[in-house]
C-alpha cells in the first residue's frame, strides 16, 4: 500500500494538450475514481501513473519514491484492463500465476497463492479452463486475480467493467469494492460512467479537457456541484438546468418557466433542480403549470418528462405520488428552495 502524488503533470499528443498541469494527492488505501467524458484526460492520467505513457513535465510519486521516469515493471503497480488481456493459450491458473512465475518463484508457492486468490474470487473450480471457455465476468475475475497475486502497492483499473452486461457490471462493482476494502490497497479507477464512479469511490475526481473540475466525496459532489458542467455530468437522470433571471424570490426563464427561488439570489442565473427534487401535484393556480408528456415506469418509481410552456423538465417520482395525480395533462410543478442549485450564467460557477 502506498500514497500517490501527481504534481503539475502535463501531457500533450502533438499539438493537443490532453493533461494540463494536473495536481492530485491520493492517500494510502483510498479508492479514487477518475471520471469524465471521452477525451477528458482520465485514461492518459492513469497510464502515466502506470508508466505506459511518458510525462512531458511534472512529478509522479508512489509512496516516497519518484517514479516519473521508471519503467512500469519497477513501479510496483498492477493494472486491470478493459479487454482483460489474458493469455489465450494458458489456463486460468497459469494466467493468474504468470507474474509470480516470471519472478522465478517456486511452483509450490505459486500453486498455493493461485488457489488462495482464486478462492477469494469464487473461481477455484475454473483453474484448468482456458479463457475462451469463460464468460466475460469470469475472464474479468481472472484478470483481477492476476493483479492481486502480485500484492502491489497500487491497483490501477482502466474501465474494467465496460464490456460486461448490466447485471454483471453490478455484480463486479460489489466484488471490486469488497476486494479493495479487504486488501486495503490504494486503487485508482477510470470510468466514463458517473453512476459507477459514485458507487465505487471514496473520492471522485471529475475531469474535463485535461483538468480537474471537482474533487471530493461522491455525495458531496452530487449535492454541491461546483459548476454547470459537474452539475449536468453527475447524476442520472441529469439535473434540470434552466437559464433565466431571478428577482425578489421569483425566477423566470427565457422560455417563460416560472418558479419561486431564494430571494437572496438575483440577476441572470442558471437554475438547477435535480429530477428527484421536482415536486408534482394536482393543478394549483399558485404554482407553475405543466403536463406529463412521457412517463417511464421503473418499478417503484417513474421518470417523467414534463412540458411547461416551452420548457422541458425531468422529474423522478415514486408511484404512490404518481397515483395522486388525477389529470396528467394538467399538473403543478414546484421545488423546495433548499433543494435548488444556482449558477452564474456567464461563468457557470456555483452561487449557493
Amino acid at each position: 500500500m502506498a500514497s500517490i502524488s501527481l504534481k503539475q503533470i502535463q501531457k500533450s499528443f502533438g499539438e493537443v494538450e490532453v493533461v494540463k498541469g494536473l495536481d492530485l494527492e491520493i492517500p494510502n488505501g483510498q479508492f479514487t475514481v477518475l471520471v469524465g467524458p471521452s477525451g477528458c484526460g482520465k485514461t492518459t492520467t492513469l497510464r502515466m501513473i502506470a508508466g505506459l505513457e511518458t510525462v512531458d513535465s511534472g512529478v509522479i510519486q508512489i509512496g516516497d519514491k519518484d517514479v516519473t521516469k521508471l519503467e512500469p515493471k519497477n513501479r510496483d503497480v498492477a493494472m486491470v484492463f478493459q479487454n482483460y488481456a489474458l493469455y489465450a493459450h494458458l489456463s486460468v491458473a497459469d494466467n493468474i500465476g504468470f507474474p509470480l512465475k516470471s519472478k522465478g518463484i517456486k511452483k509450490e508457492e505459486i500453486n498455493a497463492r493461485v488457489a488462495e486468490v482464486a478462492s477469494s474470487l469464487g473461481i477455484l473450480d475454473l483453474l484448468r479452463r482456458k479463457p475462451k471457455e469463460l464468460s466475460g465476468g469470469q475472464q474479468q475475475r481472472v484478470a483481477i486475480g492476476r493483479a492481486i497475486i502480485r500484492n502491489p502497492q497500487v491497483f490501477l483499473f482502466d474501465e474494467p467493467l465496460s464490456n460486461l452486461d448490466a447485471k454483471l457490471r453490478l455484480e463486479m462493482r460489489t466484488e471490486i469494492i469488497r476486494l479493495q476494502r479487504r486488501l486495503g490497497t490504494t486503487a485508482v479507477y477510470v470510468t466514463h460512467d458517473q453512476e459507477e464512479a459514485m458507487t465505487l469511490s471514496d473520492v471522485m475526481v471529475v475531469m474535463k479537457d485535461g483538468v480537474i473540475k471537482q474533487l471530493g466525496k461522491p455525495d458531496d459532489i452530487y449535492k454541491k456541484p461546483k459548476d454547470v458542467f459537474v452539475a449536468e455530468f453527475v447524476g442520472s437522470p441529469k439535473m434540470n438546468l434552466v437559464k433565466g433571471r431571478a428577482s425578489a424570490g421569483e425566477f423566470i426563464s427565457e422560455s417563460g418557466f416560472q418558479i419561486k427561488v431564494d430571494p437572496i439570489i438575483s440577476g441572470e442565473i442558471t437554475l438547477g433542480i435535480r429530477p428527484e427534487d421536482v415536486k408534482i401535484t394536482n393543478k394549483d393556480a399558485s404554482s407553475t403549470q405543466g403536463k406529463i408528456e412521457i412517463l417511464e415506469q421503473l418499478g417503484p418509481r417513474a421518470i417523467l418528462t414534463i412540458q411547461s410552456g416551452n420548457q422541458q423538465i425531468t422529474a423522478v417520482v415514486d408511484n404512490e405520488n404518481l397515483k395522486q395525480i388525477t389529470d396528467k395533462t394538467n399538473i403543478s410543478i414546484n421545488s423546495q428552495v433548499e433543494d435548488q442549485h444556482y449558477f452564474e450564467t456567464s461563468t457557470g460557477k456555483r452561487l449557493n
